[in-house]
C-alpha cells in the first residue's frame, strides 16, 4: 500500500474539505470524466461531504458503458460462431445486448475466454491456428496502446486467424460534445489522469480556450479527487479558465511519446457512436488501412447489424450527466446488476453500478 495510503489520509482529506468550503461562495457544477473517479467519489462519500453549492456530475468516461449496443450485438454474433474463440476482458461479459450477453453465449457452448491482455489473445491464436481468435478491443486512450501492440505482434507473426473488434473512443471530442449540448450544465472538468498519462495534456488547452472552462487533470484516490475539485473551484471562483495538472506524479505535458507513435501507426481517427449518446464526430479510432485485414467487423461481415436502445433505460442521460442514476425510474427495480438494462449497471466503472453497490437507492425526481 506504499504510495497509496498517503492519498487516503483522513486528516489531509479533512483539510482539503475545509479549504473547499472556505473558498466556495457560489453554486458550481463540475464533471468528473472518468468512471474510476466516479466510483472513488461515491465509495468515499465525497459528494455528500462537499459544500451544498458544489454538484459533481458523472461523465461518460466508462469505456464499457459507452460501447454502443449495436457493437455489443456484433460481438455476440461473432462469439456465437462455432469456429471462433472470442477473447475479452471480464467486465464485457455481463454487458447486455439486445437479447443476451456474452455469458449467455458461453453457457450455450460458445468458446469465450476472459483474458488479462490482448497479447493473451494473440498467444491463443498462435497455439490454435485452426480457430479464428477475436479480441474485443474497447476503451479510451488508456487501453489503446496495448491493443495496438497486439495488432503489431499479430502482423509480425504472420497470423491470419487473429482479428480485433475495435471500439476505441476519445475523451477530448466527448468534452466538446458535452459543452456544445444545449442542456449542458458543466462549468468545470476533472480530466482522467490515466488517459493523460498516455496522451499528455496538449489536447485540453484548446478546449479550455474554446469553451472558457477549467480542466484539471487528476487521479483516482480520494485526495487526488479532492485536490482536483479544490483547484477547479478556485478557478471558477476567480473567474478563470486554465488547464491545470494536479496529477504530475503520473502525467507530463507530452505524455507517453512511444505509445502515441504506436497508436498513430495502427489506428486512424473516425466518427464513433456512443451508447445512449449517439454519434460524436471524430471521437474514436479504427484500424488504419494497413491493418484493416485484422478488423473483425469486416472479416465476419457484421457491419449491417443495427439495434435500438431499451425505452426503459436512461443510461444515455446518466452518461451525459443530465440525471443521476437514482433519478432513473428503473434503477434498482427493473434494472439491477443481476438483470441490467444498460452497461452502466454492470461495468466496474459504471455510475449506476456505483450507486447500487454503495447504497444510493433513494429515488430522486429528475
Amino acid at each position: 500500500m506504499k504510495y497509496l495510503d498517503e492519498f487516503r489520509d483522513p486528516e489531509l482529506a479533512g483539510r482539503l474539505f475545509d479549504d473547499i468550503r472556505r473558498i466556495t461562495t457560489r453554486p458550481w457544477a463540475i464533471m468528473e470524466v472518468c468512471g474510476g473517479q466516479t466510483h472513488s467519489i461515491i465509495r468515499n462519500g465525497i459528494d455528500q461531504l462537499l459544500p451544498d453549492q458544489i454538484e459533481l456530475i458523472h461523465g461518460p468516461g466508462c469505456p464499457v458503458c459507452v460501447t454502443p449496443l449495436e457493437l455489443i450485438d456484433k460481438a455476440l454474433a461473432i462469439a456465437a460462431r462455432p469456429d471462433v474463440t472470442f477473447c475479452s476482458f471480464g467486465d464485457m461479459l455481463r454487458v447486455p445486448g439486445s437479447s443476451q450477453d456474452l455469458f449467455k453465449i458461453k453457457s450455450e457452448g460458445g468458446d469465450i475466454r476472459i483474458v488479462y491482455s490482448p497479447l493473451d489473445a494473440v498467444k491463443i491464436a498462435q497455439q490454435r491456428p485452426e480457430r479464428q481468435v477475436v479480441f474485443f478491443g474497447i476503451g479510451f486512450e488508456t487501453t489503446a496502446p496495448a491493443n495496438a501492440m497486439a495488432i503489431l505482434q499479430a502482423e509480425r507473426l504472420g497470423l491470419t486467424n487473429f482479428s480485433m473488434l475495435v471500439s476505441h473512443v476519445l475523451v477530448p471530442p466527448a468534452i466538446s460534445a458535452i459543452m456544445e449540448s444545449p442542456v449542458s450544465r458543466v462549468q468545470g472538468f476533472l480530466a482522467a489522469g490515466h488517459v493523460c498519462s498516455v496522451m499528455g495534456t496538449h489536447q485540453y488547452g484548446p478546449l479550455v480556450a474554446r469553451y472558457h472552462v477549467p480542466i484539471v487533470v487528476t487521479g483516482f484516490e480520494p485526495l487526488d479527487v479532492l485536490e482536483g475539485i479544490r483547484r477547479t473551484v478556485a478557478q471558477l471562483e476567480a473567474g478563470e479558465a486554465r488547464l491545470d495538472n494536479a496529477y504530475a506524479r503520473a502525467v507530463s505535458a507530452p505524455g507517453n511519446l512511444p505509445a502515441q507513435k504506436v497508436l498513430a501507426e495502427v489506428f486512424e481517427v473516425t466518427d464513433r457512436t456512443w451508447r445512449g449518446i449517439g454519434m460524436i464526430p471524430q471521437s474514436g479510432w479504427r484500424l488504419s488501412a494497413r491493418f484493416r485485414p485484422f478488423d473483425a467487423e469486416d472479416r465476419f461481415n457484421v457491419g449491417h447489424i443495427r439495434t435500438e436502445e431499451s425505452s426503459l433505460c436512461r443510461s444515455g442521460e446518466v452518461l451525459q450527466g443530465l440525471i443521476k442514476p437514482n433519478q432513473c425510474p428503473a434503477f434498482g427495480k427493473e434494472c439491477t446488476p443481476r438483470m441490467p438494462l444498460g452497461a452502466t449497471m454492470v461495468s466496474s466503472e459504471g455510475a449506476c453500478a456505483a450507486y447500487y453497490q454503495y447504497g444510493r437507492f433513494v429515488h430522486v425526481d429528475a
